[in-house]
Order: structure tokens, then sequence, then C-alpha cells
């Protein structure tokens, strides 16, 4: 097979370049976004680039904490079989932050025939939205924004999530400040070994900035011609993030919410159309490019309503929508404008772009990319009209029909249509079966507030 001698001589090129390699982190991305995988030995890295390796296939329907719940018989009911793994080719990378040089790949997980995807894998998911726009002769250019949180790496006094301690100062941060160069240079030393990281996988990082949170910060991702590939862009990232942290000393999380009365964390989708000869048909002069972005924004107008429960896929990502907190609370749309649904950023008209931002920071980034995309195609292909283009301040104009629970945001998926038509329904069912079962366990016990409010 051509693709398996494409993945040898990946294998030795890196070998090569890093002979001191000790270990080879090879993993999937579940449906929760997590890495699931298995360590292997250095002396393994050709097997695994030379034939399939395993793994249990069920894998890739656990929820957050890893609990298989048995959805679509996939699990106990089916004695839960492993299914062929192959490398994702180009993802083999260094890990910086380890202490001990070791290296990481995404894997594929197939059906037993080793060819053909498993249609329960996340990545499977986009890349079936994604080429769905060839049949329009377009192809999407994609790059996600990322915003997180820095955090100490010991809790608060409830509990909770806590500000790190300024290196800088010696004092815990109370305050951010949105563009601030001071936040970016009181946590330089981690920050530029995040990008450090970035770069040494080979994820196209562009710029940082710091958010309103104290601590929050946002690294944008350049944009490419593969959503496939821009959402492993993200996954990546976040964890080359979350990992640094750690080996710096700090923590970070992408928790929609992780304080009150603080901002919430978004994972922002850019999205562009390129025609054949490489146009960006949103940027296109008169009403042609008029019409196409129109009918794209018509779309995930459309689709946003049963897209919530991907976009915000567990209970605290619905405390990030509230107004005037710069998140989206309706379906409006407008050209520079952040208090909408869908910002058109202002820049020169061939770079037009959409910017999607209701997707939390948590959110799975395949299926995110794959829903706003699904949206898109939507549009373009039934030829929608998008209400009036919005200005000023519409963060505090909510809409009682998008869904602000994770229950009414479940519900809306399995009564819609357009995610079943693009996700297939199989998907959609084994996607809400899932989120129902990981919020059941999650009220199985007594919360905290529980105690205080009603003991």
């Amino acid at each position: 097979m051509t693709e398996w001698k494409q993945l040898r001589k990946e294998a030795e090129a890196f070998l090569v370049a890093h002979p001191d390699v000790g270990h080879l982190d090879a993993f999937i991305i579940d449906l929760a976004g997590n890495a699931i995988g298995k360590r292997y030995q250095a002396e393994a890295i050709r097997d695994v680039y030379s034939a399939e390796t395993s793994m249990c296939a069920a894998m890739q329907l656990t929820d957050v904490n890893g609990e298989c719940w048995d959805v679509m018989g996939l699990g106990f009911s089916d004695g839960d079989p492993d299914g062929p793994t192959r490398p994702v080719p180009g993802t083999l990378a260094p890990v910086p932050w380890a202490t001990v040089p070791r290296a990481q790949c995404l894997l594929r997980l197939f059906e037993q025939d080793g060819e053909t995807p498993v249609w329960f894998d996340p990545r499977t998911v986009l890349e079936a939205v994604t080429s769905r726009f060839s049949e329009l002769s377009l192809q999407p250019v994609v790059a996600i924004e990322l915003e997180f949180y820095l955090i100490d790496s010991a809790p608060g006094e409830t509990g909770g999530p806590q500000p790190p301690v300024s290196p800088r100062t010696g004092k815990r941060i109370e305050h951010g400040k949105v563009f601030g160069l001071e936040e970016v240079e009181a946590f330089g030393d981690v920050l530029d070994a995040v990008e450090a990281s970035c770069k040494s996988q080979g994820l196209p990082v562009t710029t940082l900035s710091s958010e309103y949170g104290p601590g929050q910060y946002e690294i944008n991702l350049k944009h490419v011609a593969d959503p496939v590939l821009a959402a492993d862009h993200a996954v990546l990232m976040r964890r080359a993030i979350k990992e640094t942290a750690r080996a710096e000393g700090f923590d970070a999380t992408f928790m929609s919410k992780p304080y009150a009365d603080l901002p919430g964390s978004g994972l922002q989708v850019n999205l562009s159309l390129s025609s054949k000869d490489g146009t960006n048909v949103f940027g296109e002069t008169g009403s042609d490019g008029e019409k196409c972005l129109g009918h794209a924004v018509a779309g995930v107008q459309a689709a946003l309503p049963e897209s919530m429960a991907v976009f915000a896929a567990n209970f605290n990502a619905y405390r990030r929508f509230a107004p005037n907190q710069f998140t989206p609370v309706n379906l409006d749309w407008g050209e520079n404008n952040r208090s909408v649904a869908f910002r058109i950023p202002a820049g020169e008209t061939q770079n037009r772009r959409l910017e999607h931002r209701a997707p939390g920071a948590d959110a799975n980034p395949y299926l995110a990319t794959a829903a706003v995309l699904a949206g898109v195609h939507r549009g373009l292909s039934d030829k929608l009209e998008p209400s009036g283009i919005e200005i000023g301040n519409r963060s505090e104009a909510i809409d009682d029909n998008l869904p602000r629970t994770l229950w009414q945001a479940l519900d809306c998926l399995e009564q819609g249509e357009i995610l079943k038509d693009y996700f297939g329904a199989r998907y959609v069912e084994a996607y809400a079966a899932n989120k129902r079962s990981e919020f059941e366990a999650f009220l199985a016990e007594p919360l905290q507030r529980e105690y205080d409010w009603y003991l």
C-alpha cells in the first residue's frame, strides 16, 4: 500500500532526526475531544508505522471521563472488539514538554477491513461534511482560534481554579487586560515555551494575545485549505498548551466557563470558500460574492439551534452564553462586530471570511468545524437568505429559541434535520445518547449547592 510506504518513510526520517526518542504516544481523539491511546517503546515505532496496530473501537464513543455507555450497541453489547489503526500522515512529532525524549502521533481507527474509517470517528464525520463541498466546486479554507486560561497548579479554597501567581511580581493576578502586553510579558516564559512546543510539532501558530480574564489568552492558527487539517492543528495545539503549561509549573484549562464572574473561553471557526481557481468567493466583488456570503450566513443561522449540543457539549458550557459577554445569545450577524454570533471581520475584500463565534473552547474541534460547514453547505445548496445585517451591540437581544441548557440543546439536536443529513442520523443518535448518559452521571450524586441550599 502506497500510504504504508509513505508512513515508513516518515518514521525513518523522524528517527534519523531524533535518534534519542525513547517512547511514542499514539492516540485517537474521542467524542469529547480527549486524546486516548497507548505509549510504545522506541523499538516499536517502526512497527506502528509499518503495519496495523489495534485499539478498542468503542473508545471514540466514551464520555469526558472515559466511560463507555454502550451507545448504539458499541462497547459491551458487541463484545468490545478492537479495531485496526494506523498513523495519520504528517503527525509524527517530538514532545517538547517531556522530561525524556518522546514522540507522538495521531491515529485513525478503521473497520475490520482496515480500509474504511469507523463511522463514529469525529475526524470521519468532518471528512464526510468537507467532501460535500466538491459538488459545489468549492474548497473550505479554515482557521481555528482558541482561548484558554493559565491557572495555578493548586486549586483555590473552594476547590475550583484560581489565577496564577505572576512570575514578575510574585502576586496572584486579579485582573486581565485585553491585548495587554504586560500580561503577555508577565508569563512570557511559559507562553514562549508553549509557542516553541507548537512550532516543534509543525503547528502553524500565528498570534498570541491576552484576553479579558486574569491569565486568559488566545492563540490563533494559520488558515489552511483543509478543514480536517485545521481541526488536527487545534486538537494538537490544545494538548501542547496544557502539557507545556504543566511542565512549566502552571496548568491550563479550556473549560468554557471556569470562573462564574469572568469571561468564558471560546473556539472561533474562521471560514472562507475558494473556487477552483483559488478565488475567495466571499471576497468577489459585485452581487455574486455578497449572495454567496449571505447564503453561508443564512445556513449557519439555520443550523445554530440544533448545533448547540456540539458547540456547547457539557453542563458548564452554557454558563458562557450571557448578555454582554461577546458570546452569541441570538442568530445575528454583522460586519466588524463582536457582539453577534457570526462576524465578518474587518479587512481587505479579497480576504473576507466568516467567523463563527458560538463554540466553547472545550468543544471537539472536528465536530464543531463539521457543524459550521454543514450549515454553510446547506445555506449555499438551498440558497437560504439571511436576516438583516446588524450594527451596534446585539449581545442583549436574547433569542428564546436558542437552547440555553444542555438538555434543551440535545432535544434540538435530535429534532433537527440539518446535522442528521450531514453527520448521519446514526452519529447524531450516538452523540446524543453519549451526552445524555454523561449528564445523568453528572447529576447522579448531590452537588455541593444542594447541601448548601436544601439540607
